[in-house]
This record gives C-alpha cells, structure tokens and sequence, in this order.
C-alpha cells in the first residue's frame, strides 16, 4: 500500500514534455541566457565598498588556508559576520586567482549558474511541471534584482548559501519520498552548511513545512486517523508529526540566530532602538515588503544602497502598506484551497525576508536587493504556476512556454544594463546617486564612497567635493571627514587636514582610523608627544588594529625609543602579519640596534608579502652592503629605484653602491 501511494505521488507519467532531451535543452538555454548578460563581469574589478574588508586587504584570506586563517574563520566576527564556510570560498578564490577580480566574479557566476540549474531539477521533481520549474528558474537566473549578489564580489555570502539551500531541498525531496536517516542527515548537514554560509537560512526550515503542504503534499488531512501503531500513512503524516520531524533542523537554527546575534552586536552592525526607533522599523518593514514587490515587477531605479528614510516615511504609507499585504494575505488563504501554489509561494515570500526586513536594524539600509534574492523564488512559483492558470481557457493556451519566452526578453535587457553599473566603484557610486530622488541623511554614505573610488583612481579632487557635499547632507557622519582628511594630506593640505580628523572624533569619538590619521598627520609636522598620544588611543579604542601599532612604533623609533619601537613592531605582526610595513619597519629598528641578521629575516618576509615594497628592497639592501654581500645588495637597490624612480636616495645609494 505504502509503495503505491509513493509511486502515485512522485513518479509522474512520461509525456512528450517531460522527455529527457526536452529537459536537457532548457538546462543548455538556462546556461546559455544567464551568461549572455553576466559574462561582462569578467571586465569589471573590485568596487572596494566591503571587497576591501572581505578581499584585498584581508591577509586571513591572502594567507590560504593555513591553520591560524582555518581558526580565524570560524572564531573572527570580522565585517560583523560569522561565516567560515564563505570565508573558505574566498580563501580557495584567493589562491587561484590572487588579487585579480575576474576569477572571483566567474566564481560568483558558476555559483549562480549552479543554483539556477538546481533550482529548476528540485521543482521538476517535485512537479512534475517541466514548463513551469523552467520559469522559476529563468526568472531567478535573469531577474535585475538579482544582479548585486552576482556581480559584487563581497556578496559570495548571498550566491553561496543559496546553492546550499536549494541542495537542502534537494536532499529533503529524497528525504521526503523514503524516510531514513541517513537521508536526513543529509538534510542537516546541508542546512549546517548553508547557516555557515549566511545565516539568511533560518527560515528554511519553515519552507520546508510549507513544501510539505504544496507540492509535496505531505499534510494529512486533520480527520484522518493514523494507524493503530502511530505510523504515517505512506509519506502523509499530520502537522504536529512534520513540525517534530524538523525539530534538529530548528535547533540549527536557533544556534545561528544567537551567534549572528551576538557577532553583529560585537560588530557594531546591531542599531539601538535609539537610532532606529520600533515605529520606524515596523513602518519600513511594511512599505519595503511592496516595495520589493514593485521592483520585481517594473525593477527600475535598482541601486546598491537605498538609505533609510528614518521618521521621514510617514506612518500612514506603513498602515496602507500592511492592510495591501493583509489583504493580499487572506486572498491566498481563501484561493489556496484549490490553487495551493498560491499559499507555498506567498508565504515563501512573507517569511524569508522577515529576517532581514528591517525589525532588527543591520547597517543603515532601508532595504536591499540582495535581500530578495531568496523570497522573489516564491513570487516567482505564484508567476509560473498562476500564468497557465489564467490563461487555461484561451483558444491559444499551448503556446504558453512562448509567452513565458518572451517575458524573459525584456528581463534580460535590463539585467544586462544593471550589470553595466557594476563596472568599478566610481561608476556603481555614480549610478546610486542618480536614480535615488530622495536624499536622506543616511545618503550621505553613496557620496563619501564615491569619493573614495574617485580618491582609488587618483581623482583627488572629484574626491574632496563628494566628501563635502557628505558633509553637507549628514554634518553628524564621521566618516566623509576623515577620508577628506586623507585626500588633504595627499595634496599637501596637512592643516586644513588635522582640522577634518579632528572634526571626524568630534563626531565620532570612538573612531580609531581618525586618531591614527590625526597621529600620522602630527607624526609629519614633528609634534611626536602628540602624535604618540592619538596612536595610543587609536589601540585603546582597537585593539586589532595592526596600522596602530605600527605608525605608533615608528614614531616612537624616531624619538629614539627603539627597544619599545620593537615591541609595537612586534604587537602590528602579530595583529596582522600580512602586513609588509611593521615586518620592514621592525627590520629598520633591529639593523640600527646592531641585530643586522634578524633585521634581514623580516625585510625578505616584507618583500615575501609585497615584492613592489621598495622601502624593504632599500632597506634590505642597505644591510646586505654592510655586510660586504654587495652583489646581492645592488639587485635590490635596483628593485628599488625601479619601484620608484623619483626617489633620489634610493638612485644616489645605488650609483654609490656600483661605484
């Protein structure tokens, strides 16, 4: 009896339709579509809002996969994030590809393209519904709202912990048509996985459940009585019993709520209720989940970073908002009865994005595309199984999978375009600021970090006007200041430059970066008693910050201080030994306190790190000659005067050197 009931439910008939080389060529198509508008990726670069933190200046993940980065990666609430399993991804990236973005965007693209496909197979599966699982996929492949996870290298978290979602359903579709263990197991880990990944998971959980009613069709009907043994009748079984089944799976994820909790809190990446009032959050929460509605059908004005509107968005928006959704809710309640994919997909929708809705307030974004990367797939089934419902009576309703076809058209146009804007950080920065009309304080944040990818490209003085006009839009945001502060020094404006940094504490007083900027622009005057005074602070206030005690050790060796000098050296490689500057500096104050063969040890680890260091060529070289090595001493003053040519130490000591 059991082994009919399974047979009826997941073996569906073959059909024309379903014929293997019919599956095939949408699998081939699904590729092939996703790459014409993303394989423009391979020109763009690092757009360093997060890349910086994540990737390029983060020597956990340039180090591999060594056993200090292993720890790092499952004990470091670094970016206000746990999650070693994409820690990991970046570290292989890293190895392969080193600091060229090509490599890590193919590796975002193949992640895509992996759960495209996925996505497709376990709806097929589940249906039967060849057509339709083929849309859901198509949609999510092509859909503009989905561009920022793909084509912002930092966002590997997002296309990652996807991939091991939809292989938890997989793993659950077995599970589910002959229960056993092991199977389950599979279930867990690829949960496990996947929370490891992003914590974005939480929910999977309950759409489990929600498969369980469509399409899996697991509930048993509450007048149904089980057997005289309290076993499930063939692959049904009641409520209670499924919710049971899930329990190990909701203990998974209770144990990521707490530490993303806690690791955001360590972070800073938690908004107090004084920054972000309830009111505010709730009144967000509603007008976002339309407005994630409405970009997915007409997904114009599309931007990295939409700032919160705070007490600006007015209460009566958020009321009209959640009667729309309570409305819409109790329709599908009412309709789901005899079209179930209504329910399944509408409350896909509803219960992802609760946990990153707003109610707890990370960062200072109103909303996110990346955020829907997930619950659009449960709009998406409402759209592929509702179409050929509506179109059931036309005279012309077998030609629904061109309809679907030509739906994608325009889709694909304007992902192509938005992928466009993800070319460098100038541009991305650019294209933010023109398409939000409404500028909220927090707005201020696409203007300082345009001005620091125009400071990246050498643009100095597009930078300080865009850190001004942050200035003019939020005066209380720390960190415009202290970045035009940095763009001033470069100019030979320290004055005017000391007057920002401080002005950037006045607002901020716990921003180390401005004390060790302040410090290093006291350091250049002379003032060394001042400028030792705001290193220490900066520690105090960061203790993990390696550029601290490294600016705090030179200054101290230039007051003579070398034994104390040393160990700052010592504190900056042990923060941080992917750093080539304490590794030279410490050589500098050992090879002047007589201790010549461990000053060479940490010159060959700076240039090991940065071969185009040129001050620990020089400075390696430097010691070799004293030493009478001055074969091996020339080579390297050669590598410094190559490095940097208009330097005329290095070109004086060298023709001294060959003389």
């Amino acid at each position: 009896m059991r082994n009919r009931l399974r047979k009826k439910k997941f073996v569906r008939p073959l059909t024309e339709e379903s014929d293997r080389a019919l599956k095939i060529f949408i699998c081939i198509s699904l590729v092939i579509a996703t790459l014409a508008v993303y394989l423009q990726i391979l020109d763009h670069g690092f757009i360093y809002f997060d890349d910086i933190e994540y990737i390029t200046q983060n020597w956990h993940i340039k180090a591999g996969f060594t056993p200090e980065s292993i720890t790092w990666a499952f004990t470091s609430h670094h970016a206000a994030n746990w999650h070693p399993i994409t820690w990991f991804s970046h570290m292989l990236d890293y190895q392969l590809y080193g600091s060229t973005p090509k490599g890590h965007l193919l590796t975002n693209l193949g992640i895509h393209i992996a759960s495209v496909l996925l996505l497709f197979i376990v709806f097929l599966r589940m249906t039967g519904a060849l057509w339709q699982s083929g849309f859901v996929a198509a949609l999510f492949a092509l859909h503009p709202l989905n561009v920022e996870s793909i084509a912002w290298i930092s966002e590997r978290k997002n296309v990652l912990s996807t991939f091991f979602w939809l292989l938890t359903l997989w793993a659950y579709i077995r599970y589910a048509e002959k229960p056993t263990i092991g199977k389950y197991g599979w279930v867990a880990l690829f949960l496990a996985l996947g929370l490891m990944s992003k914590p974005m998971l939480v929910t999977l959980p309950f759409v489990l459940l929600l498969l369980d009613y469509w399409p899996l069709n697991r509930w048993k009907p509450e007048n149904q009585k089980e057997n005289l043994h309290g076993e499930q009748t063939g692959s049904q079984a009641s409520f209670s019993r499924l919710i049971q089944e899930k329990i190990p799976l909701f203990v998974l994820t209770i144990g990521s709520i707490i530490t993303t909790f806690m690791v955001q809190k360590l972070g800073g990446a938690v908004k107090s209720v004084e920054a972000f009032p309830v009111q505010e959050r709730i009144v967000n929460a509603f007008v976002s989940y339309l407005s994630y509605l409405q970009k997915m059908v007409w997904p114009s004005g599309l931007s990295i970073f939409y700032p919160h509107p705070e007490n600006a968005l007015p209460v009566w928006k958020g009321l009209l908002s959640a009667l729309l959704l309570l409305f819409l809710t109790l329709w599908v309640i009412r309709k789901a009865r005899s079209k179930p994919y209504l329910g399944a997909g509408w409350f896909w929708y509803l219960g992802t994005l609760i946990p990153v809705i707003g109610l707890v307030q990370v960062g200072a974004q109103a909303m996110a595309d990346r955020y829907a990367y997930v619950p659009l797939i449960g709009i998406f089934i409402i759209i592929a199984w509702g179409l050929p419902d509506l179109l059931n009576k036309w005279r012309y309703k077998k030609k629904t999978p061109i309809i679907f076809a030509g739906l994608l058209i325009p889709l694909m146009v304007v992902t192509w375009m938005q992928v466009g804007h993800w070319k460098d950080g100038v541009t991305l920065w650019k294209h933010a600021i023109k398409v939000q009309s409404n500028i909220y304080p927090e707005f201020a944040r696409a203007y300082n970090n345009l001005g620091f990818a125009l400071k990246r490209e050498g643009r100095f003085a597009d930078a300080i006007t865009q850190y001004k006009t942050a200035i003019k839009i939020n005066p209380e945001f720390s960190k415009p200041y202290n970045n035009l502060g940095n763009v001033l020094r470069k100019v030979n404006e320290s004055d005017e430059a000391i007057v920002y940094f401080k002005e950037a504490i006045r607002v901020k007083p716990d921003n180390s970066l401005a004390y060790i900027n302040l410090g290093s622009a006291m350091l250049y005057k002379g003032e060394m008693e001042e400028a030792i005074t705001h290193f220490r602070k900066a520690i105090k206030i960061s203790p993990d910050n390696a550029l601290a005690y490294s600016n705090l050790g030179t200054t101290l060796a230039k007051t003579g201080k070398l034994e104390e000098a040393i160990i700052q050296f010592k504190e900056a490689i042990r923060v941080n030994p992917g750093l080539a500057m304490p590794h030279t500096n410490i050589g500098i104050a050992l090879a002047q306190n007589g201790k010549s063969d461990e000053a060479i040890v940490h010159f060959r680890k700076a240039i090991g790190i940065n071969p185009d260091y040129a001050l620990a060529h020089f400075s390696l070289g430097n010691v070799l000659f004293q030493k009478g090595e001055t074969q091996e001493a020339v080579t390297h003053f050669r590598e410094a005067v190559r490095l940097n040519p208009r330097f005329d130490l290095f070109r004086k000591t060298l023709e001294a050197a060959l003389l």
